[in-house]
């Protein structure tokens, strides 16, 4: 008896887990995020957030979020909450640092970000409609956001771009 519903079960329970379903399929996201060369009288590196979205514009999961990590005594935390839609969605509750998602900030030009199905669980989410969201936010500069369509249930590979209008030169997205 034990053993049919070891039987029964161990299917069952491997469906069950997170990324169970998403482990048969490899899938790659990479995302390109390219930061405009801005010619202004005080230039700082932009504070970036990267983060996954349901229909219902619910925070899913953090991708990445890049700030100054080397001001004293913890400052550049304090200026996260420039990226203000992130900050309501996710960065007040965070405890930073966060390993594999948080980094320093990044100059002008372009920045690839790579996952695989086996390393980011955002991956294997359930089927539904979601997007990326990228926010970018400068001291003593502006703000911008941009949101892309996120199909994780496309069997096809699929090429995504859309191009900011200041702080953002273009975000693309190809997932495999």
């Amino acid at each position: 008896m034990n053993a049919l519903i070891k039987s029964i079960c161990r299917p069952l329970s491997l469906l069950a887990l997170p990324g169970a379903l998403g482990a048969a399929t490899q899938r790659e996201l990479r995302i390109e995020i390219e930061l405009p060369e801005l010619e202004v009288a005080e230039y700082h590196r932009p504070y970036v957030a990267v983060w996954i979205e349901n229909e219902r514009r619910e925070w899913v999961d953090n991708v990445a979020v890049w700030y100054d990590t080397e001001l004293r005594n913890r400052e550049g935390e304090t200026w996260l909450k420039d990226l203000r839609q992130w900050w309501r969605k996710s960065g007040r509750d965070l405890s930073l640092p966060v390993d594999g998602v948080t980094g320093p900030t990044r100059p002008p030009g372009r920045h690839e970000l790579r996952f695989d199905s086996e390393s980011a669980s955002f991956l294997n989410l359930s089927p539904g409609t979601y997007q990326l969201v990228v926010e970018v936010a400068r001291e003593v500069g502006g703000r911008e956001l941009l949101r892309l369509p996120l199909p994780l249930n496309a069997t096809e590979a699929v090429n995504i771009s859309e191009s900011g209008s200041h702080e953002i030169a273009t975000v693309t997205l190809s997932l495999n």
